[in-house]
C-alpha cells in the first residue's frame, strides 16, 4: 500500500514540477511579447506618420509647381483643428478604455485566483468529511 502512496505522490510532484516549468517558460516570454506589440505600435505610427508628411509635402509641391494659391479661412482652419482636437480626444478615449479594461480584466483573474483557493479548501473539507464518515462507517 506504501508504494501506491509513493508512486501516487511521485505523480503529483512530477504533475506540479512540470507545471511549474510550463509557466514559468511564459513567465520568461511574456516581455518578450510585450516588446513585439510595443515595437508594432510604434513602427505603425511612424510610417503612418511619413504617409501623412508625405501626402502634404506632395500635395504642397503640386500646388506650387501648378501656381495654386492654397489660402486658408479662419473657419478651415478652425475646423482642420477641431478635427484634430476630437481625434486626439478619441484616441485618449481609447487609451482609457483599454487601460481600464486591463484593470477590470486584472480584478477579474484576482477574484478567479481567490475563489479558487475558497474552493479548495471547501473541497478539502468535504473530502476530509467524507473521509471521517467512510472510516466510521467502515468500522462499525
Amino acid at each position: 500500500m506504501s508504494e501506491s502512496t509513493d508512486s501516487s505522490l511521485d505523480f503529483f510532484a512530477e504533475c506540479k514540477k512540470n507545471t511549474e516549468k510550463f509557466f514559468n517558460e511564459i513567465d520568461k516570454s511574456t516581455p518578450v511579447y510585450h516588446q513585439i506589440a510595443t515595437d508594432i505600435q510604434k513602427n505603425y505610427l511612424d510610417a503612418w506618420k511619413k504617409v501623412m508628411d508625405s501626402s502634404i509635402s506632395l500635395q504642397q509641391e503640386f500646388a506650387a509647381k501648378t501656381g495654386q494659391n492654397i489660402s486658408m479661412s479662419e473657419d478651415m482652419k478652425n475646423t482642420i483643428q477641431n478635427m484634430i482636437e476630437n481625434s486626439i480626444t478619441a484616441y485618449q478615449n481609447q487609451n482609457k478604455i483599454a487601460i481600464d479594461s486591463a484593470e477590470a480584466s486584472k480584478k477579474v483573474f484576482d477574484v478567479i485566483g481567490e475563489n479558487t483557493k475558497i474552493f479548495g479548501s471547501l473541497n478539502k473539507n468535504i473530502m476530509e468529511f467524507m473521509e471521517s464518515t467512510m472510516k466510521k462507517y467502515s468500522r462499525n
